[in-house]
């Protein structure tokens, strides 16, 4: 296939990227670097690179032409960065989106698949998160998240393009970002326990959170790409259906730690309910955290 992914330099895109190379398919990726908690970007020299803003729709609509499929990942992805800037977190996921859509839909791509975020669910509806539970947005990030599955959707409807939306839980896994207090917890958590220092637990450490390895992300979207019907904006969690807390988190990765202030626009608990991903897709999770973190 010729596949194009957007944020395919950083952490979930970068592992995906890698994986559509080495199964021979050809591959465009955009990316604009901007994400400031990465501590080096990842680009596959056997891929076609561009470091190329999104929201910038004249410069990147040329790489869509004969397109199969597009890889939607790029985004301004962090709470308390967006918190600090709505401005730009508007830009880049909404504009951004609506510029990939239109691209997309101009070139008669074939399939749209959009990563969205399990903060779709808020702190309203109750455990496990189930896909048509309704959205309850906390923060700028996920309002403009589940702006950006409105944009898919309506470009699905309208537009007839094929387009499937993925709501991931809490991924980790190699490559993930640790730079900045805003980054990731379990990668942010081994550096600061392999540099001596405590890790900083949010609040009371007692919000859960279901987290997911980066290659049973990867794994769902190549599957997802790979199926023989029309996904027809379905909407499909990507978790592993078990939680942790972060004073859980602490006691697997072992070491001292503090506790620092609760910060706004967060949910207390994510848990997926897996049971589309596991139909649609026949996938279910292979990596635990537990298992990998002693292995790192």
């Amino acid at each position: 296939m010729n596949c194009l992914v957007t944020g395919g330099a950083g952490f979930i895109g970068s592992n995906l990227v890698d994986c559509l190379v080495n199964k021979g398919n050809k591959v465009i990726v955009i990316d604009n670097e901007s994400a400031l908690e990465n501590e080096k970007f990842y680009w596959n020299d056997k891929a076609q690179n561009y470091k190329y803003d999104i929201c910038d729709y004249n410069l990147i609509k040329p790489l869509f032409s004969n397109v199969d499929i597009v890889f939607h990942l790029a985004a301004e992805s962090r709470i308390q960065v967006a918190i600090q800037n709505p401005t730009r977190t508007i830009n880049v996921n909404c504009l951004g989106t609506g510029n990939v859509m239109l691209a997309s839909k101009v070139s008669h791509v074939k399939k749209v698949i959009y990563s969205s975020t399990s903060a779709y669910y808020g702190i309203k509806n109750n455990v496990p998160n189930k896909e048509d539970m309704p959205r309850d947005c906390l923060n700028p990030y996920s309002v403009t998240k589940v702006a950006g599955e409105d944009i898919v959707l309506m470009y699905n409807k309208l537009y007839d393009i094929d387009t499937l939306i993925f709501r991931y839980f809490n991924v980790y896994g190699e490559r993930q970002p640790t730079k900045g207090q805003y980054a990731p917890v379990v990668g942010l958590f081994q550096k600061m326990k392999a540099q001596g220092l405590d890790m900083t637990v949010v609040g009371d450490g007692k919000a859960r959170r279901d987290y997911t390895h980066v290659s049973d992300v990867v794994r769902a979207n190549v599957l997802a790409a790979n199926l023989d019907f029309t996904c027809n904006g379905e909407i499909i969690n990507i978790g592993t259906g078990v939680n942790c807390s972060i004073l859980e988190l602490v006691d697997i990765i072992g070491g001292s730690y503090k506790h620092i202030p609760a910060r706004k626009g967060e949910a207390k608990e994510t848990l997926a309910d897996i049971t589309k991903a596991k139909k649609i897709l026949n996938w279910k999770p292979k990596v635990k955290l537990e298992d990998w973190i002693k292995s790192h």
